[in-house]
């Protein structure tokens, strides 16, 4: 992993603070998390690159660092919240959040990635838990969604506690922008927070519509 060291630096300096990621945490983090475990070892070097990386095997990808780190840096984490990721392949978010001290858990429906993600959180030296199943309601204060959602993923929302956020990538294509979702009482409403794209996550793909 040392050989690595200058490319997660570079990352860090040249995609993410220009990326307007300033959170000292999300930076720490991003700069000490190995991305390149977190991928097949013939990917290793497409790792800190700017872009997503397919996860081959599974129906999952991860997303480009500069799009995951803004992302968490936009749910303004705090140390000792319950953090989830969900759909995030082999957990590299996960890892992430794990590093800048909140309790991260990772709940992927991907059978294949889910057994990656394992072995790849124990590579990464990372506190991180699987889920082996879906979480119960209100146990999370965040959660990023790491791939873009046609439509509004409200599946999730039950998982939040009052107050807990939610970050994902809404749209497809040109149409995709960050939205942040807060919960206060019964209601989660959301907000635009910055355009970016990030790879399609099948189960929330907009239903199709018969045509008579």
């Amino acid at each position: 992993m040392e050989g690595f060291t200058g490319l997660r630096r570079n990352m860090v300096d040249c995609q993410l603070r220009t990326y307007d990621v300033t959170d000292r945490a999300v930076l720490a983090a991003a700069d000490t998390v190995p991305r390149e475990v977190f991928v097949a070892e013939n990917q290793a070097y497409l790792a800190y690159l700017d872009q997503a990386i397919e996860l081959a095997g599974t129906g999952r990808a991860l997303m480009a660092p500069m799009v995951i780190a803004r992302m968490i840096q936009t749910l303004d984490l705090q140390p000792g919240e319950a953090a989830l990721e969900y759909g995030g392949g082999t957990g590299y978010g996960a890892a992430l959040m794990d590093r800048m001290g909140v309790k991260a858990t990772l709940w992927e429906t991907d059978p294949a990635a889910r057994a990656l993600a394992v072995a790849a959180l124990a590579r990464a030296g990372s506190g991180a838990v699987v889920a082996e199943a879906e979480p119960a309601k209100g146990s999370f204060d965040a959660i990023l969604v790491s791939g873009s959602c046609e439509v509004e993923p409200a599946s999730l929302f039950p998982l939040l506690r009052q107050e807990g956020r939610l970050v994902v990538v809404e749209g497809i294509g040109r149409a995709a922008r960050v939205k942040l979702y807060q919960k206060s009482g019964e209601v989660v409403a959301g907000r635009p927070v910055f355009d970016a794209a990030a790879p399609e996550l099948a189960e929330f793909r907009r239903p199709p519509e018969f045509v008579f």
